[in-house]
């Protein structure tokens, strides 16, 4: 009876974490038959468990919606993931006092051991206060509901220029940077991946057919992001010839940029921002040589700047003896 209780614990567990399951992917994962899989459906089923089941060949299994919420299977290090999200949820408009209501709840469940763990974990941890576009809790569930059930989405979107449009993508991820959300997608009229904000997204309903999930971009979303949203909207482009390993210009430079090696210890960077004093300073701190391949205006504004160093550092410098 202890071992059909701990498979019932690990199926529904499974079933959590998944829209959809065969039958097969299920016996798989519990080594048992199929045979068995339906009889442990049958018993969740009359424990109150809305598992809902579909026929044929490509049929399967999933956690449909229920009456009520059911208990949610929780290890140590998800328990307290979930405690410390709750604890430092930021960025998300409407959630502050539902936050602190869930947690309440999680807290009076969670074993003394746990407990202890969080609470360390908060007291000696400190938020540094940002403002930040705030994203509309549903808008952020919607699009989560999308991309786990692999549908299509629709939905309004205003670009860093104001310019209203409405788009139709594969939702893959969301990634959260600083204070700001990201719907990474592969936009099906531009047929390429591209990074939308969510915070000016408005979803439409319903969503659209179910699509094959593809391979994500570069093989890493968050670096995709970094890429992308900061080529989107500088205002001011420029090549350079950094003397320093490609690595080193990597892990120094604030986000991810289009870098070649020339050698063991030269490389081209493809860099930009807003304004092109902006970029000298970043460029400045990487404290390497460099020269400016095909941005005049680069060039003048180092000029410039190089030059009001100059005359601050000769303002503090002690006079030359006599």
């Amino acid at each position: 009876m202890l071992q059909t209780s701990a498979r019932l614990l690990r199926l529904l567990s499974l079933l959590e974490t998944r829209r959809d399951w065969t039958g097969a992917d299920l016996a798989g994962r519990l080594g048992v038959t199929a045979r068995t899989v339906r009889s442990d459906i049958g018993k969740l089923r009359e424990l109150g468990y809305p598992v809902e089941a579909a026929p044929g060949v490509q049929g399967g299994y999933r956690l449909g919606a229920g009456a009520q919420l059911p208990p949610l299977l929780l290890d140590d290090d998800e328990a307290v993931a979930v405690a410390v999200g709750l604890r430092t949820a930021t960025g998300v408009a409407g959630i502050g006092e539902t936050s602190v209501r869930a947690l309440a709840k999680l807290e009076q469940v969670l074993p003394s051991r746990l407990r202890h763990r969080v609470r360390a974990l908060q007291a000696a941890t400190v938020a540094v206060p940002g403002a930040g576009p705030a994203v509309d809790a549903d808008v952020l569930t919607a699009i989560a509901a999308a991309i786990r059930a692999n549908e299509r989405l629709r939905f309004d979107y205003t670009s860093h220029e104001r310019t209203p449009s409405r788009r139709d993508v594969e939702p893959h991820r969301l990634v959260s940077w600083g204070r700001r959300w990201y719907l990474v997608a592969w936009d099906t009229a531009r047929d390429d991946w591209r990074t939308f904000r969510v915070d000016r997204m408005t979803p439409k309903v319903p969503t659209g057919p179910r699509f094959a999930p593809r391979e994500p971009p570069e093989g890493d979303v968050a670096q995709f992001v970094q890429g992308s949203v900061g080529a989107a909207t500088w205002r001011f482009h420029a090549r350079v010839r950094l003397h320093a390993p490609v690595e080193y210009v990597r892990e120094r430079l604030p986000i991810a940029v289009d870098v070649t090696a020339e050698g063991p210890g030269s490389c081209v960077a493809e860099v930009g921002s807003d304004h092109a004093q902006m970029l000298g300073l970043y460029l400045g701190l990487l404290d390497v040589d460099f020269e400016v391949l095909d941005a005049p205006e680069l060039a003048a504004a180092l000029a410039k700047t190089g030059e009001r160093f100059l005359r601050a550092a000769s303002a503090g410098s002690p006079p030359a003896p006599g």
